[in-house]
């Protein structure tokens, strides 16, 4: 029996539109873009880590040519490790069993806001863990002697450059933040500081609750 032209499929049109969404979707994909990606109003998506500042000379280089023969310290494991320097012993304790070369090295939190675990713990009160990375070798500072109540030290910098008064640790925090997170047994320093510098300040909600 005979069927009508008009009732026929019409597999070639079919085909030609399969095979056309086909390609559409591969370009899309060898692309890297949706149809959706291609909208003007689509927001970028925001880098998830750190990202490094562009920068080009414009200056003659060094002469001095590193050899960079060893290794640098995994960014991941340096993060992770100044990080726990603020909250847990432990864990700053294993890491840097694991790699010794942790102990001073900083991070660079955007902005050249560089922290080193000493430095984490010092603005966070955590006598514990400072006074650990110092036996270790740690490079004290002026910072850290403040959260530790070491007056004559603190007095000793600031006779030596005055304008120290104004320094700026990680993340910004003062001498005299250092100092309050000392708790008693910097208030001396404190004190001091309040002598050279009258600043109003406000309790630190990061310090661990007692």
């Amino acid at each position: 029996m005979n069927r009508h032209p008009s009732k026929e499929p019409n597999f070639s049109s079919s085909l030609s539109r399969r095979f056309f969404i086909a390609i559409a979707g591969g370009t899309a994909l060898i692309s890297g873009k949706s149809i959706s990606a291609e909208d003007p109003k689509a927001e970028t998506p925001k880098p998830t880590g750190p990202v490094e500042a562009a920068f080009q000379r414009d200056y003659d280089e060094p002469k001095f040519k590193p050899s960079w023969k060893k290794e640098q310290i995994n960014r991941q494991m340096l993060q992770d490790f100044v990080i726990f320097a603020h909250s847990e012993l432990e864990m700053v304790k294993k890491l840097l069993d694991r790699e010794p070369g942790l102990l001073n090295g900083a991070v660079d939190w955007g902005g050249g806001d560089f922290e080193t675990a000493l430095g984490g713990a010092s603005h966070m009160g955590r006598r514990d863990i400072a006074e650990y990375l110092i036996s270790k070798g740690a490079r004290i500072d002026i910072f850290c002697a403040a959260m530790l109540g070491q007056l004559d030290a603190v007095r000793a910098f600031l006779t030596l450059q005055p304008t120290l008064i104004d320094a700026k640790g990680p993340h910004g925090f003062s001498l005299h933040v250092h100092a309050q997170a000392g708790g008693e047994q910097s208030q001396g320093v404190l004190d001091y500081l309040q002598s050279i510098k009258k600043l109003e300040l406000r309790p630190l909600p990061f310090l661990k609750k007692s």
